[in-house]
């Protein structure tokens, strides 16, 4: 079983840039898919993206070309770097790996 915990969120403008990172504990980590997912309030959980052991990626449509996933397996870590933020971007944002979900960090995008 691993342990998550997201860092990173905050309140940034449209068309600014965060990076989320996903912090895991237990080596079943370098070997899982980790998954983004977001929650907007009133909405349903998505996924907006997951990243194989071996860096292979996918994403939402909403996402592509402006959102990356990458991953280093050595610290237990996952990012997802954000940029051309929107206000429809704005959500709780959750890693999933092995079975297990974070606690989430809130993202605002608004002016």
């Amino acid at each position: 079983q691993v342990q998550l915990v997201e860092s990173g969120g905050g309140l940034v403008q449209p068309g600014g840039s965060l990076r989320l990172s996903c912090a895991a504990t237990g080596r079943l980590f370098s070997f899982s898919v980790v998954g983004w997912h977001r929650q907007a309030t009133g909405k349903q959980r998505e996924l907006v993206g997951t990243i194989t052991s071996t860096q292979t990626t996918n994403y939402a449509d909403s996402v592509k070309g402006r959102f990356t996933l990458s991953r280093d397996n050595a610290k237990y870590t996952a990012y997802l770097q954000m940029n051309s933020l929107k206000p429809e971007d704005t959500a709780v944002y959750y890693c999933y790996c092995a079975g297990c979900w974070g606690q989430g960090t809130q993202v605002t995008v608004s002016s």
